[in-house]
């Protein structure tokens, strides 16, 4: 299957800049994953899509203000964002201007509150830096960074927890899971209230998502790492609820990914496990853990929009996306959801 199979054509004002003032008033397309029937309504009413006894999986990762901008001892103007942190207070980053950046360079971030020193360069070009600071180093994060923004949103976001989840918890995203952007508290205790079950899985979204697929065909794309986490409590929730008839819906693409790894790891069983993943999902690919997807629209010819058609078909998909564009939904991290699911039968 070819890389030029997910393309489609998608109007630059279709992109999403800053996200709308109600987390739940976006517009939702629900996919019937059987026969393609196409719904529109809006995102509240993702609550009517539900029944009891279905779990909702969740993503809970919290996302690091990593973009940092500092200055070199020559005066030069550096700005790194955090990608991981790969040993004791080191971190791999992205540099601008990299080639100002060589080993041995020291950046001070906040007139010297933290120091980093360029200790590696990685094949790729990433620059692994050691810090130095007094007090926590998160904190000083906070004080320090601002919110990675992928690379498509232009404008300044006004709010900076608008980028996060309101249940993000577990530190260590440089981008947020964007599907759960959408939900609220209340409608969230309004899903519990309806008899859904909540179960929190982690996974730390790397800069890879962004990343445009370089091959021609897909069985050549070599996906990137991510860490995942699964807790006794989230699996005993959803093995659980599966085992009573309940059905698995992920909310965003890392959930998903992080069930399907776990799933193909334990013979179609979720277990409290951790571990990193570069699962690869797309069309072909054989679900085992997952009966449907709350996700975002997603970038021409991405590993995401390939992952979508997998669940569905990619002319299913296809067709589906054609129909966002036509009837102009927004797109990408502050845009518009899609659910794809069986159809239910009403309690």
């Amino acid at each position: 299957m070819n890389v030029k199979d997910f393309d489609f054509e998608l109007p630059e004002e279709l992109i999403a800049q800053t996200p709308l003032k109600d987390r739940t008033a976006s517009r939702l397309m629900v996919v019937d994953r059987d026969n393609g029937e196409l719904t529109h309504t809006t995102f509240e009413t993702v609550l009517d899509e539900l029944q009891s006894g279905d779990v909702l999986v969740l993503n809970n990762t919290k996302v690091l203000p990593a973009r940092l901008f500092g200055t070199k001892d020559t005066g030069a103007h550096i700005e790194i964002l955090l990608l991981k942190e790969v040993g004791d207070d080191t971190w791999e980053t992205l540099v601008k201007p990299a080639k100002r950046v060589k080993v041995g360079a020291v950046v001070e971030f906040g007139d010297g509150r933290l120091k980093a020193t360029c200790t590696h360069i990685t094949e790729e070009g990433a620059r692994h830096f050691k810090m130095s600071y007094d007090g926590i180093f998160y904190e000083i994060l906070d004080e320090l960074g601002e919110m990675p923004l992928p690379p498509y949103i232009t404008e300044k976001l006004d709010e900076q927890d608008r980028y996060q989840t309101v249940f993000a918890k577990e530190r260590g995203s440089a981008a947020a899971p964007t599907a759960g952007l959408h939900f609220t508290d209340e409608l969230l205790a309004k899903i519990e209230a309806k008899g859904v079950h909540i179960a929190f899985v982690t996974l730390h979204v790397g800069l890879g998502t962004f990343r445009p697929v370089s091959v021609d065909s897909i069985d050549d794309h070599v996906m990137h790492s991510e860490y995942y986490v699964v807790t006794e409590e989230a699996a005993k929730t959803i093995e659980t609820a599966r085992k009573a008839g309940g059905r698995v819906i992920a909310v965003g693409t890392t959930s998903c990914r992080t069930l399907e790894t776990v799933a193909s790891i334990h013979d179609g069983q979720i277990v409290a496990s951790s571990g990193w993943t570069d699962i690869f999902i797309y069309p072909g690919y054989t679900f085992r853990a997952i009966d449907g997807l709350i996700t975002n629209f997603h970038l021409p010819q991405s590993t995401l929009l390939m992952l979508v058609s997998a669940l569905t078909t990619r002319d299913m998909m296809m067709h589906a996306y054609e129909e966002a564009v036509r009837e102009k939904y927004r797109f990408f991290s502050f845009g518009d959801a899609m659910m794809i699911r069986k159809k239910k039968e009403l309690n």
